[in-house]
């Protein structure tokens, strides 16, 4: 799978080098190009689901919309109310996601393709968080 997403990335990457250096790509193409990424990188990454993450983490899906890969995580909350973890673990789950996210999709995301990662409680599958990270949000010395 590694593979797959280093073949997509290098062949998104030696695209847009032959591209820049004959002509500027409209944006138009661009995003098409980036839609088509983001369904087939979707697609390969499913492949793998269910996964448990940790003992509290399962990624249930991962879906591409648009020019964005959604990851959909599943929390088990133990005796913590939803209430609770979403006042008292947010913050510390925003900086870690965002975090990993730019450290671990910077490819992704200077080609425009945003990542966002949705956390669930896994009793009541209520949404507990929701962190859509673009490239403005890493700081990338380009």
């Amino acid at each position: 799978m590694l593979k797959i997403l280093l073949s997509i990335a290098v062949l998104v990457e030696v695209g847009f080098a032959t591209e820049i250096q004959t002509r500027e790509l409209p944006l138009s193409a661009i995003q098409k190009q980036n839609k088509t990424i983001v369904k087939l990188s979707a697609e390969e990454l499913s492949k793998t689901l269910p996964q448990t993450i940790d003992k509290y983490t399962r990624l249930i899906k991962i879906d591409g919309i648009d020019t964005t890969l959604l990851y959909t995580y599943e929390i088990n909350t133990g005796s913590k109310s939803d209430d609770a973890v979403k006042k008292e673990d947010r913050t510390r789950m925003k900086e870690a996601v965002t975090y990993g996210v730019c450290r671990g999709n910077k490819k992704f995301l200077q080609a425009d393709i945003g990542i966002s990662y949705i956390y669930l409680g896994a009793r009541s599958k209520t949404e507990l968080f929701r962190f859509d990270i673009k490239k403005k949000n890493c700081n990338y010395s380009e």
